[in-house]
């Protein structure tokens, strides 16, 4: 993937691009503890699978990160994008209903280092006093159920909304696949965008949501017809779904339970 991203160092360096490769992926396992330490035990795990030969002096915070700017992200995209696939066998509890592979879209945000530059791209929340501490960037995965594989993921600013970034996370999808999805995700255009992949949809929906009965089944759901937004009062080139309306029994929960829909 180096190679491919045209990053391989033209000279000897104390941190050659490979192993910065390594070093950030060392970064997510050991993200508790600072740069040097990271560098330190990445090069003991190097040393033990004999990846490693000789003697090895700890580089610098600074050095580690005029090592990870010149990698720069292509050589992790790439991969991200050729090592990153559903892992799901049949006997994997918890991955498959009733034939589907289960997959769901789900989002966080992550902090990040608090440099102008990544103030600039990502911006801050707010908070009571200001802006917060950190930058942040927005992330919304594709996640294998059973697994909790993270197959595909977007990123964006903090202000991007997950409805913006959803709609690039269709690599994976395809017939045979159910989609879970919260409420804050149902679109009519994500779900006529998810739906091309082949893909079956299962999305709770806001309480409130106009879902008119066109046809109703004999377990007591029934079939309804969403349409665009800007077009509630014509109702042109609507997509049928079928709505399941259902309350999770939690006694801790105010009420007692959760109504959802879709």
């Amino acid at each position: 993937m180096v190679a491919e991203s045209g990053r391989t160092q033209q000279r000897q360096r104390l941190l050659p691009a490979r192993v910065v490769v390594y070093y950030v992926l060392a970064m997510c396992l050991f993200s508790q503890v600072g740069y040097e330490e990271v560098a330190r035990l990445l090069t003991e795990g190097l040393a033990w699978t004999r990846r490693w030969r000789g003697s090895w002096q700890v580089p610098t915070t600074g050095a580690i990160a005029r090592a990870r700017a010149r990698l720069g992200a292509e050589p992790l995209r790439a991969l991200f994008a050729a090592a990153v696939r559903p892992l799901a066998t049949p006997a994997t509890q918890g991955a498959w209903y009733r034939g589907w592979r289960l997959l769901s879209l789900d989002g966080t945000t992550l902090d990040v280092a608090d440099t102008p530059g990544n103030a600039a791209v990502f911006g801050r929340p707010a908070a009571s006093r200001g802006g917060s501490a950190f930058p942040q960037l927005r992330v919304l995965g594709l996640a294998e159920c059973g697994t909790h594989a993270i197959i595909d993921a977007a990123l964006g600013p903090y202000a991007t909304g997950e409805l913006s970034l959803a709609p690039a996370l269709t690599r994976w999808l395809g017939p045979g696949m159910l989609l879970l999805a919260d409420r804050g995700l149902v679109s009519f255009d994500l779900w006529r965008t998810m739906t091309q992949t082949g893909a079956d949809l299962l999305w709770r929906t806001r309480t409130n949501a106009v879902l008119p009965v066109v046809q109703t089944l004999p377990d007591g759901s029934y079939r309804s017809q969403i349409v665009a937004a800007h077009d509630h009062r014509h109702g042109r080139d609507p997509i049928t779904v079928r709505v399941v309306e259902y309350r999770l029994q939690d006694p801790a929960a105010p009420g007692g339970g959760l109504p959802t829909g879709w």
